[in-house]
């Protein structure tokens, strides 16, 4: 069961007052987060707390002194004897780091195959979209009509965020143990692309790559584009293996840039964006070795009142420092988890990100799931 928001009558901001923009489970404007971070970080990390308990994942990244080191993701856990990571499916046992399924051969999963074309972050530049074809990595001239994505939903994330779209997996309901083989299995002459997404792929990163890497070597001599779509906050030498398997692949890793402002982004997500900034860097230098179609692209979650067209600009400013080219989604927001009190995202503030995003030097802006623009 999702947690309840805080009991209260109003939204007040409990900096500044404000009223339009704040979420009853933030009780903060994005004025007085990035302003004052510190004086609220308190109430910032109970607010996180909260949101993990009725799900037993610990309130932080644990930091025991005579623990063993993860070394998986961002939050570089040290995990005492018999304890959990932050992302519940990382243990220590007997003194070695393994997932709770007992093997870095099996994840914890969910899959499903999704016709294409489908709503994927990339459709506006994937191959399997109508929008955009290259003949070496697309088996149609337009939209890949009568073939699948294998979508792979890994029941776990790095992060923490308030506003997860896809919190249901926080329950531990669902899902299956499969080893990376088993995975591979699920590829058959109709699957054009892979996708790895959740949740967030990082926390079983490597099972990922091993049924990736299974699953091409069993097709070779016929397209199968892998893709990822994750937070980014993956340790570098795995964001270096994604990004090179997408490149053969021609399939993408999608970065999903939820705040540039990092002050934002911990009070958001309850994690430092610093990991995925540099991931990015790293994916787009790969980038430049196959232009078409593109292998990186970024999205942001249209958050009403937290993720601006100011916040937008400032990502979009990030992105086009580095490659003006590399496409960018918008995606509207619709109320889930403990932002459930927010509107969705309306087509004004959808519109005037775009403009932002646009305005800052970036070529490719596409808006997302404009069927939720009120």
């Amino acid at each position: 069961m999702v947690p309840s928001n805080p009991e209260s009558d109003t939204t007040k901001c409990i900096g500044c007052g404000k009223v339009e923009g704040v979420s009853r489970v933030l009780s903060l404007c994005v004025s007085c987060i990035k302003e004052d971070y510190d004086r609220f970080r308190y109430h910032i990390d109970g607010v996180h707390q909260k949101a993990r308990e009725p799900f037993s994942l610990p309130s932080s990244p644990p930091r025991t002194k005579e623990g063993v080191k993860c070394g998986i993701c961002v939050n570089d856990c040290s995990i005492a004897e018999g304890k959990r990571g932050y992302c519940g499916v990382r243990e220590n046992a007997s003194g070695r780091i393994v997932p709770v399924t007992g093997s870095e051969d099996m994840g914890m999963l969910d899959y499903y195959y999704d016709p294409l074309p489908t709503n994927c972050v990339a459709s506006f530049v994937c191959p399997a979209g109508s929008g955009y074809n290259e003949s070496d990595y697309s088996y149609a001239d337009g939209a890949e009509y009568g073939f699948f994505n294998l979508a792979v939903f890994y029941l776990a994330c790095s992060f923490d965020c308030l506003f997860c779209q896809n919190w249901h997996f926080k329950a531990g309901k669902g899902g299956r143990a499969l080893s990376a083989s088993e995975l591979a299995d699920l590829v058959n002459d109709k699957t054009a692309c892979v996708c790895y997404f959740g949740g967030d792929p990082t926390p079983q990163i490597t099972h990922s790559i091993k049924a990736a890497r299974i699953a091409l070597s069993r097709t070779k001599g016929r397209i199968l584009r892998i893709c990822w779509e994750t937070n980014g906050s993956m340790a570098k030498r795995f964001a270096q293996e994604i990004g090179e398997i997408a490149l053969i692949s021609g399939g993408c890793v999608k970065f999903d840039l939820k705040a540039l402002d990092d002050r934002l982004h911990r009070t958001l997500t309850g994690a430092s964006n610093k990991r995925t900034l540099e991931n990015f860097l790293l994916l787009a230098k790969i980038a430049e070795k196959r232009r078409k179609p593109p292998l990186l692209v970024a999205s942001t979650l249209l958050i009403p009142g937290y993720i601006t067209p100011d916040e937008v600009g400032a990502i979009a400013r990030f992105i086009a420092d580095i490659d003006p080219d590399i496409p960018y989604s918008l995606l509207a927001f619709y109320p889930q988890f403990l932002m459930n009190d927010l509107p969705t995202t309306s087509r004004r503030e959808a519109y005037l990100c775009y403009e932002a995003a646009c305005s800052s030097g970036l070529k490719r802006v596409h808006i997302g799931n404009i069927h939720l623009l009120r």
